[in-house]
């Protein structure tokens, strides 16, 4: 069938295969389709078909539409899902080697037993922090060059650092071999998942995103189980070698497969500019508002649920599996969620979870004095909260440019890193304020919590009105 073809030396613009359309509404005409504003490529809800006469402005732009036109995105296919494969085992490894409360607990306990809990949780905010602060940076030079030299670099700085975290014994040693240089290789693990995967789907992005997601929650679920069963057996040293060999195994898996649809863009100067623009938009700003709310929060359960189980009356050994179930059960918050918002709205879903992780902070984590109501706390909350890594995302990609969602992305991390590296030693404070008890952190975890799903909600009034709709 004949296509329009853009300037010379080009790609199509846009190919009609045989029998393309007859998925089409016989009601709908090519006109209406794009005097309805359709066919930007910023929602989900878009149908691309502009009229026959349209194309002329489009060869003025052959690589914008194109690139945002959801009939481009192939939504599935082998190189599709070998990419998510890569993101999910990249997520393995960043995400997933967070077993904050256990190295919490062990910490406290063995190597730096002389420091404050609040001192202590610096280490592991500072993992977070890093994590999240170089997203700008990352994301600028993978919008530029793509994925491959990162993830390269990054496999090595995650590796050496926890080999080196393996050997240390003073808390500076940790502060910076498990908390800058580790942590700094899985920045570089963690961004080309979030970019190249958005490339491949757009109906199903955030099922996609959620697939890759949930590898963080396995993660989360082996190594908190390993590491705690395997320091009594091999000790502290060689369990984080065995850490880092299964890590390095990982990686190999993501560098073989991570890669985008799109070509770079190639560089361009690097002007504060870039990264602040994107705060104009209302939309995006709130968006991020909500994230930075979450952050504060979120991570405070992770962090000392094995402690104030344990001072509960929980067993050492119950409690130490704590972590893996909070970890395994956000294994289907990140799937499910994800699937549901793209049926029902991104943007809808992130209100409900988030809301959802506030009212179980404070109507069930906050009162909990016993063993079977702090398990199923956990389960709860591994669910809810689990569902922002696959929500988060898609929501950003759903109002952005996909051709700057290295950049988006990483500027929303950079933000929320903040409030990562903050929360946990506010909470270890407010842990030294009331002489050991949980009351403290407990209100500001679910206070944070909520006041994030009403940012989210605004977000979404500002994205797609109050109106019931899937936004």
């Amino acid at each position: 069938m004949d296509k329009e073809q853009g300037p010379a030396n080009s790609p199509p613009i846009l190919v009609i295969p045989d029998g393309g359309c007859e998925d089409r509404n016989p009601q709908e005409t090519d006109s209406s389709r794009v005097s309805s504003g359709k066919g930007e490529g910023y929602g989900d809800d878009v149908e691309i078909g502009p009229a026959r006469e349209e194309f002329k402005n489009l060869e003025k732009q052959p690589a914008t539409l194109p690139i945002n036109d959801p009939s481009s995105f192939p939504d599935g296919g082998a190189a599709a899902w070998l990419c998510v494969l890569g993101g999910f085992a990249a997520s393995f490894c960043s995400f997933g080697r967070f077993c904050i409360g256990i190295f919490q607990d062990y910490y406290e306990a063995n190597q730096l037993k002389e420091y404050s809990p609040s001192t202590v949780a610096w280490i592991l905010s500072l993992e977070t922090f890093c994590m999240f602060f170089l997203g700008p940076v990352i994301g600028k030079y993978y919008d530029a060059y793509g994925s491959r030299v990162i993830l390269v670099l990054g496999t090595f700085f995650h590796v050496f650092g926890l080999i080196m975290t393996s050997i240390s014994s003073k808390y500076w040693h940790f502060l910076v071999c498990q908390g800058i240089v580790s942590s700094i290789g899985a920045s570089l693990t963690f961004y080309p998942a979030l970019g190249d995967v958005p490339t491949w789907f757009f109906k199903r992005r955030a099922f996609a995103f959620g697939v890759v997601a949930s590898g963080s929650s396995l993660g989360g679920v082996i190594l908190p189980i390993m590491i705690q069963r395997l320091i009594p057996r091999v000790g502290y040293g060689w369990t984080m070698r065995i850490t880092a060999f299964l890590i390095l195994g990982m990686m190999i898996i993501a560098n073989l497969t991570l890669r985008s649809r799109l070509p770079p863009k190639g560089w361009t100067p690097f002007r504060p500019s870039d990264f602040l623009k994107h705060f104009k938009e209302l939309g995006y700003s709130m968006s991020i508002a909500a994230a930075f709310l979450f952050f504060f929060g979120m991570f405070l359960p992770f962090n000392y649920i094995v402690v104030s189980a344990r001072r509960n009356g929980m067993s050492v050994s119950l409690a130490n599996y704590l972590v893996s179930v909070l970890n395994g059960t956000s294994i289907f918050g990140r799937i499910l969620p994800g699937w549901l918002g793209d049926k029902f709205g991104r943007y809808n879903m992130m209100i409900l979870t988030t809301g959802a992780s506030g009212i179980l902070v404070l109507a069930l984590w906050l009162p909990t004095v016993g063993n079977l109501p702090t398990i199923l706390f956990v389960c709860f909350y591994g669910f809810t909260t689990g569902a922002f890594v696959s929500l988060a995302p898609a929501c950003l990609a759903q109002i952005s440019d996909i051709r700057e969602i290295g950049v988006r992305i990483g500027v929303m991390f950079a933000t929320v890193s903040i409030a990562a590296l903050t929360g946990v030693p506010i909470g270890g404070a407010l842990i030294d304020r009331y002489d050991g008890g949980f009351l403290g952190l407990q209100i500001f975890c679910g206070v944070t919590l909520v006041a994030s799903s009403i940012c989210w909600a605004l977000a979404r009034w500002i994205v797609g009105g109050w109106k019931a709709a899937r936004v």
